[in-house]
């Protein structure tokens, strides 16, 4: 099966080919270790060297050829650019399927694109893109929810999200679970004590805090404000977290607070394993009700203890623990989930799925939809 994958370079404050990350970049490349043959073209919304990039994996002797072009300062003759490329790829390879990533204009272009080549789209969302700064342009709501609508295929990241694309946009065609899963050879159990040692974090404390996005629309100041109220009873209690931060983030200060920026994806799983209990935390929102966390599943695999906002997807991983659960920007609830937790220990039962794991249920939908002359 030919594939041709359209979407956005940047995305997560990542870049999917300079960082390697992501579902965006993990999903083709683990179908290209299912067989299937993968060429992808993504759009730069930063200056970045254009051309043909080869992502490889030499173990398993695969590749996906990725194209990319530069959206430029002014944006719109850089989409014209990107969608003249991506038509003169698609008649070039001939795809069975295009599998759109990543935001709503890439699903409404692949839509249209799919028509134009008598192939089929396959939608992924990987959020609820409606919470996306996008569809404030005006006509790209309606638009979007179309392209949702009419996609031959689409493949949602949460029950939740699947859920609203059935009953909101009343879509009836086929759709599928494609839930969000890890690296397995990155996140594993570790000795809390050697990454401990390995980031310079203190050994005998007690460590909660988080990797990830630091913004205040993901509510990470009720980790912030949570870890003040504890620290006021426990004087042994530390906080630390690396991720990127908009200009409103304002950390707690202090010695036992530990900012370790930004990190590299090889030593998340350090600081994941360094924590005593770590933290998910989202806002009740268009996007928090519909996400699911990857860094969930990344603390699952490191075998860490976690306590996460009551919201969405967390509800349906955490039941029936919903003591670890907190009243998402309620720092209080916060600390007594995290209190709960110093107790139990607990993390959930059940094998966290890889890649190639949600890849194998991708490729059977894909199959499924470049067969079905109906779809």
């Amino acid at each position: 099966m030919r594939l041709l994958v359209l979407t956005k370079r940047q995305y997560t404050t990542k870049d999917l080919l300079d960082d390697r990350f992501g579902r965006l970049r993990e999903l083709p490349l683990a179908l290209a270790r299912c067989g299937q043959e993968v060429t992808g073209i993504c759009l730069s919304y930063r200056d970045r060297d254009e051309g043909t990039v080869v992502d490889e994996d030499r173990d398993a002797g695969v590749r996906v050829i990725w194209h990319s072009v530069n959206a430029g300062r002014t944006k719109l003759p850089g989409l014209v650019r990107f969608m003249r490329q991506a038509s003169k790829l698609a008649h070039r390879t001939q795809p069975d399927v295009i599998l759109a990533f990543s935001d709503s204009f890439y699903g409404i272009m692949g839509v249209q694109l799919a028509r134009r080549l008598n192939s089929k789209c396959v939608f992924d969302l990987y959020d609820n893109f409606e919470s996306f700064g996008s569809t404030s342009i005006p006509g790209m709501l309606p638009l979007y929810k179309r392209a949702v609508r009419v996609a031959d295929g689409v493949t949602c990241v949460s029950n939740a999200l699947l859920h609203l694309v059935r009953e909101s946009y009343k879509r009836h065609k086929p759709t599928a679970l494609i839930p969000n899963a890890i690296d397995s050879s990155v996140f594993y159990p570790r000795d809390k004590a050697k990454c401990r040692q390995a980031l310079g974090l203190p050994l005998d404390a007690t460590i909660i805090g988080t990797a990830g996005a630091l913004h205040k629309n993901r509510g990470i100041d009720a980790l912030f404000r949570g870890f003040e109220a504890l620290s006021k009873q426990e004087a042994n209690i530390h906080l630390a977290v690396a991720g990127s931060r908009d200009r409103t983030t304002r950390l707690p200060s202090g010695p036992r607070v530990h900012d370790l920026g930004v990190l590299p994806l090889s030593k998340v799983p350090l600081l994941l394993s360094s924590l005593d209990v770590a933290v998910v935390c989202n806002k009740d929102s268009l996007f928090g009700r519909y996400c699911f966390p990857q860094k969930a599943y990344e603390i699952i695999a490191c075998r860490v203890p976690m306590v996460a906002a009551d919201v969405g997807a967390m509800k349906e991983l955490m039941h029936p623990h919903a003591q670890y659960l907190f009243k998402p920007d309620d720092p209080s609830d916060l600390a007594r989930a995290v209190r709960a937790q110093l107790d139990a220990r607990f993390v959930p039962d059940g094998n966290v799925p890889t890649w190639d794991d949600v890849a194998g249920e991708l490729e059977r939908f894909l199959h499924s939809i470049a067969e079905n002359d109906s779809a």
